[in-house]
């Protein structure tokens, strides 16, 4: 009996630990419960973007989300929506 109650430690910590890599993987495929973009990019770089998702504010995220995907390495980044530069690209692909 005593060595059921020592193992419960572990066994909560190993629970924890699926948990959090579970949570990691889900984010992954885009099922994200809270807002994806922590920093936000405020220089421009308008001119290097392949491609814009927007994701409005909803249950999840109270911020509007606005993702670029750079023309170089495909990488993602976070645009602030506030900053003027965004505003004019977003009004730019609207227009088109």
């Amino acid at each position: 009996l005593k060595a059921d109650m020592s193992l419960s430690p572990i066994v909560v910590a190993i629970l924890v630990f699926l948990t959090i890599h579970e949570g990691e993987s889900i984010c992954q495929i885009h099922v994200c419960i809270h807002c994806r973009c922590i920093t936000k990019e405020r220089k421009p770089i308008g001119r290097h973007i392949l491609v814009l998702e927007v994701h409005p504010a909803s249950s999840h995220c109270a911020e509007t989300q606005i993702i670029a995907t750079l023309k170089k390495g495909k990488r993602k980044v976070c645009l602030d929506p506030n900053a003027p530069w965004v505003i004019r690209v977003m009004q730019n692909r609207r227009a088109k």
